[in-house]
């Protein structure tokens, strides 16, 4: 990937305009409009890695990344269902809730395992493995 590909998809991302998930087969839901969700490309790029919320489930609900990688959740549900966390076992990170369309990124600077779950929905688990 040149630095030009590279730079454009971090600025479309920062600005909002990258679709949260990015769906690699079938159709979509629409989030207000803007978005469209399915299975996520789960990597952005070699820093970047997104984790859609989705169907009451983490996609995928484990990965691995690198140390000072950068895992972006976003909630993937259609409109009207009750909002999610991304809240980590160990007290590590703490997402607000996020509502249909809301996202929340969290920068891993050690390697290790983070189990972590949803707070409402004890059910939801994932793990970010750090290597």
């Amino acid at each position: 990937m040149t630095l030009i590909h590279r730079s454009l998809l971090l600025l479309l991302f920062a600005g909002g305009v990258v679709a949260a998930c990015f769906s690699e087969r079938g159709t979509g839901t629409s989030i207000n409009g803007a978005v469209e969700c399915q299975v996520p490309v789960s990597t952005i790029d070699s820093t970047h890695f997104l984790v859609a919320i989705q169907n009451f489930a983490f996609h995928h609900d484990s990965i691995k990344v690198p140390v000072g990688a950068t895992v972006t959740w976003v909630n993937c549900e259609p409109a009207g269902t009750e909002p999610h966390t991304t809240t980590s076992d160990s007290a590590v990170w703490n997402s607000p809730d996020l509502s249909p369309g809301a996202r929340f990124s969290h920068t891993f600077a050690t390697a290790g395992a983070f189990p972590y779950h949803c707070t409402p929905h004890p059910f939801m688990l994932g793990k970010i493995i750090v290597q």
